[in-house]
């Protein structure tokens, strides 16, 4: 399975404690340098920067792709990410950006967010969800109400 991330999920993922469900669940994550550099900006949280100044063996770097022009609404990370995503045909992208996730729906990309890989590690026995969610909401992450719903009644229907 060939993943794409973008800074989003990865960020939030690490401030969480939870980046680790990853590997596991998708094998190897693909970010573009542009990713790698939002992850290093000083502004960034330290635990950020200290998880990527020694990132993990199944973070796959990959030089950025060619700039899309029509993606100028979208910050460097997340345009290089969906770039890079439908250039090799990926098989899912990681992005919390609401314009990014519009963008790659409709470029036919499948995606998903920080939400999904936390219901998605849940259901595969990684974590507690309401535990991930409760982490989650002790950062600044904005947490859609409706989407949370959504996502809380996909995991519950797992009967888990």
């Amino acid at each position: 399975m060939i993943v794409i991330a973008d800074t989003g999920p990865l960020n939030y993922l690490v401030l969480i404690g939870s980046v680790d469900v990853l590997k596991p669940l998708f094998g190897c994550v693909i970010v573009p340098e542009a990713v790698v550099r939002e992850l290093r900006v000083a502004g960034a949280p330290a635990a950020v920067r200290t998880w990527i100044a020694q990132a993990p063996a199944w973070l796959e770097v990959r030089p950025d792709p060619p700039t899309d022009p029509m993606l100028g609404f979208l910050d460097p990370g997340e345009s290089a990410a969906l770039t890079l995503a439908q250039l090799i045909n990926a098989d899912q992208l990681l992005i919390d950006d609401w314009a990014g996730r519009a963008e790659a729906a409709r470029r036919r990309l499948h995606v998903t967010g920080t939400l999904g890989v936390l219901a998605d590690a849940h259901r595969a026995g990684l974590l507690d969800f309401e535990e991930a969610i409760a982490r989650l909401r002790s950062t600044n992450f904005r947490l859609d109400p409706e989407l949370e719903e959504q996502v809380r009644q996909r995991v519950s229907r797992t009967g888990q």
